[in-house]
């Protein structure tokens, strides 16, 4: 287990543990993931209003004592994204059993629930997409806690990268801010790149863990899906 994988552990722990931090961090990561989730599944059929009270049940059934964080661990197959899929889909599928049940749904609608697929290509990618998106934020957090750490150069790196993507300007630009020669920024900007990966592999690691080849695939794969 690398350093990054135990780290996300005892933030899943503590969040199972009821600590109110690591919760709220929690729900920020993965809270999104459930609403993209939800919302692909239920559009056009009358449980589309239901979308974030369902996202709160995800977490609800996440982080209550005794609930589903408390049985996680990183024997789980396919890691921690295949265990929180897994929790989604169950919510899903909850809430469409009790509708149906309690036959609220007015009758001219109630064939859109119906025909509701178990499982869809679609809803793969959307849920696949929506958990890329969640590990990348992850890692741009843990990458800014990281050059907060070590401060200097890196966390000089860590700016050049944050006024790159988040502002936009484009290398020459940042150059002539700082004062600095524009190769000398490019060289700091393809190392800031380099670190960054590497906090992504970490992450990557901890959702879908295997070995180093499979690890760089899958984030390949995440680049890619975002891009």
């Amino acid at each position: 287990m690398t350093l990054g994988e135990d780290t996300r552990w005892t933030l899943i722990r503590r969040a199972a543990a009821g600590a109110a931090p690591e919760q709220e961090e929690f729900a920020l990561l993965y809270g999104p993931v459930a609403r993209a989730f939800f919302a692909a599944r239920w559009r056009n059929s009358p449980l589309a209003f239901e979308v974030e009270d369902a996202a709160q049940d995800v977490l609800l059934a996440c982080l209550k004592e005794g609930g589903a964080l408390s049985r996680a661990d990183s024997t789980w197959p396919g890691g921690f994204r295949a265990f929180f899929r897994g929790i989604v889909r169950k919510t899903a599928l909850q809430l469409e059993r009790r509708h149906a049940r309690h036959r609220d749904i007015p009758p001219a609608v109630e064939p859109a629930l119906d025909d509701l697929p178990a499982d869809d290509p679609g809803l793969s990618t959307v849920f696949d997409q929506s958990f890329a998106e969640a590990m990348v934020r992850e890692a741009v957090r843990r990458h800014e806690d990281r050059a907060r750490e070590r401060g200097g150069d890196f966390q000089r790196r860590f700016t050049l990268l944050k006024l790159r993507f988040s502002e936009g300007l484009p290398i020459r630009e940042i150059a002539k801010k700082w004062g600095e020669e524009s190769e000398r920024v490019h060289r700091q900007y393809r190392q800031a790149r380099l670190e960054f990966r590497e906090v992504l592999m970490e992450v990557v690691a901890f959702h879908e863990p295997g070995t180093p080849a499979q690890v760089e695939e899958a984030c390949q794969r995440l680049l890619q899906s975002l891009s």
